[in-house]
């Protein structure tokens, strides 16, 4: 079992005011991840997450900013710094790195926690390079000190890991924990970007919203069902389609099946696609191979379908059936929907 690894530390998380005679808390900024003002339950986590360690300052970005104001305050934020002038839309994520950057400058946060999606790695690395400050990604939990908690090697090991330089700059998975409401001041800040010429340097040239059925988006939903190579075809995904209906849960789907063509890319779950890390987690016909369980091992609960008893995956659930999934899944699917009456 590795250790504590040591990254790249960071101010005390609170200070004494002799004026007001009481504990301060640190500031800890939260970017946060929203369309159009319409705000991802990831960055309501954030706020959670980083109310236990400080003072979570709200920094929201981009066309509809102020729409959003009012959502963060109800999950805490004791400050919003809001940017919503029409150029840091234009541009891929080269704004919000200028502004999360200037904050860090001007605010010595305790530290930046940002979600842990494919442009808030980006991001992340970015503000680090620019900052001078250590990285963490795809934590799972904070702890005291701000430490990271990872969960890596397919879930078999457990790392707590410390920034030692700059300001600790942290991606966190969505679903790591649970939102909760909590009022906070809601102080707004207008801030504005100073942007050098690499910020603007990839445009956004058109946005296309993809149409979305149903089902909750798949990094963020408390449910994932998925299907791999046993599927056997794009047909074979009915049957987990149906059991994901019935459970209100989103699709994914292995590498493996998606390089077959079973089922689209956006939907694959693992080390080249999406990490999830929902309350539930059930995996038809999947083998288990490192690259998937990678994605998809911090689920709280697992329960895998595979006709091969000796497959990897069930060295990874918590509740494993040997059996063909177009028979188990089915059966799952028709008992849910029984027991829903």
């Amino acid at each position: 079992m590795a250790g504590p690894r040591s990254l790249t530390t960071s101010s005390p998380k609170n200070s004494f005011n002799p004026d007001l005679g009481e504990i301060v808390s640190a500031e800890i900024l939260v970017l946060v991840e929203h369309t159009n003002g319409v705000v991802k339950k990831v960055s309501f986590e954030l706020l959670t997450l980083a109310a236990k360690h400080g003072s979570p300052s709200a920094v929201i970005v981009g066309a509809g900013a102020d729409q959003a104001v009012a959502d963060v305050v109800r999950y805490g934020a004791a400050k919003v710094y809001v940017g919503n002038d029409a150029a840091l839309t234009t541009s891929v994520v080269g704004p919000k790195v200028a502004i999360l950057n200037q904050l860090v400058d001007s605010a010595s946060p305790a530290a930046v926690l940002i979600p842990s999606t494919a442009e808030g790695k980006e991001i992340a690395g970015r503000l680090a390079v620019r900052s001078g400050s250590g990285v963490i990604t795809d934590a799972v939990d904070i702890e005291d000190g701000i430490v990271a908690v990872q969960s890596v090697f397919g879930g078999s090991t457990i790392v707590r890991s410390s920034v030692t330089t700059g300001t600790p700059i942290i991606t966190v998975r969505p679903n790591s924990t649970t939102p909760v409401e909590a009022a906070g001041a809601g102080e707004q800040v207008a801030v504005t970007a100073e942007l050098a010429p690499s910020d603007t340097a990839a445009v956004i040239t058109d946005h296309v919203v993809e149409a979305k059925g149903g089902r909750p988006e798949l990094s963020e939903a408390a449910t994932v069902v998925s299907g791999g190579r046993g599927v056997g075809s794009p047909e074979g995904f009915d049957v987990i389609e149906k059991l994901a209906d019935s459970l209100d849960a989103a699709v994914g789907a292995s590498r493996a099946a998606t390089d077959s063509g079973f089922y689209p890319h956006q939907y694959q779950v693992g080390q080249t696609g999406k990490t999830v890390s929902p309350q539930l987690y059930i995996a038809l016909g999947i083998s288990g191979a490192i690259q998937h369980r990678a994605g998809m091992q911090t689920s709280k609960t697992i329960v895998a379908v595979n006709k091969d008893p000796e497959a990897p995956i069930f060295e990874l659930a918590d509740f494993g059936v040997v059996g063909d999934l177009f028979a188990v899944g089915p059966q799952l699917t028709q008992e849910i929907a029984t027991r829903k009456g």
